[in-house]
């Protein structure tokens, strides 16, 4: 299977694609891509998806190819079983190395089980592994900001401390939008100075570039800039 699917990939290549994305995605130990496009990978892994034995490649971990851990990102996010979706994702997420396939990955099956899904972002949230933390409040974000927003969820992340770019880059994006959807809950994190301050600073660059933001709203946050 997993032969197959690399044979399959090749076809699909993309050199000019290929060298565009490795300057995207720096500093990861044996990245090599084929340069297969999002919408061919995405279409691809909604035919992978129904495939008798795909297994095989799910389990074939951990893959040569960047392309390969999208691929199963994006069959990971059309598995309808939320049971299962959870198993395959727990088993992947120790392999993620990059920004892209954290942040591509969005499984659908989570929109109908918000509770259930709830505990699986607190323990994701206490793993030591860099992206199982990004990709742990990237859900936060995406599915807890509205309607099921609590504003417990901004003190759990505002409790994260990294050296991680990669995962403070995250909380200011976190904050950013939790400033666009909740602005009163979530400003007193940023009056009160409770993030630290490369985070802080970084939410308020974030938040000013929103457009869900008013004029009025950015221009107080440029006066809660810490130097």
């Amino acid at each position: 299977m997993t032969t197959e699917i690399q044979s399959k990939l090749f076809e699909l290549q993309d050199k000019k694609y290929r060298d565009f994305q490795s300057g995207l995605i720096p500093g990861v130990d044996g990245f090599e891509a084929i340069g297969v496009r999002t919408p061919e990978l995405r279409k691809y892994a909604k035919e992978l998806v129904k495939r008798e034995g795909i297994e095989e490649f799910l389990n074939d971990l951990p893959h040569k190819y960047f392309d390969e851990n999208q691929l199963q990102a994006f069959i990971i996010s059309e598995i309808k079983d939320f049971d299962k979706c959870i198993e395959e994702l727990e088993k992947f997420l120790p392999y993620v190395n990059n920004w892209a396939t954290c942040d591509q990955m969005s499984p659908k099956v989570f929109k109908k089980h918000k509770n259930e899904l709830l505990k699986y972002i607190e323990k994701w949230m206490k793993s030591k592994e860099t992206y199982t933390i990004r990709f742990a409040i990237g859900m936060l974000m995406q599915h807890f900001l509205d309607e099921d927003f609590d504003p417990k969820y901004l003190k759990a992340v505002s409790k994260i401390k990294s050296d991680e770019y990669y995962i403070n880059m995250m909380i200011a994006w976190y904050f950013a939008t939790a400033l666009a959807k909740q602005y009163e809950k979530a400003l007193p994190y940023i009056q009160e100075k409770k993030l630290d301050k490369w985070v802080h600073n970084k939410t308020i660059q974030k938040a000013i570039e929103s457009y869900r933001l008013t004029a009025e709203q950015k221009e107080y946050l440029r006066t809660q800039k810490v130097k």
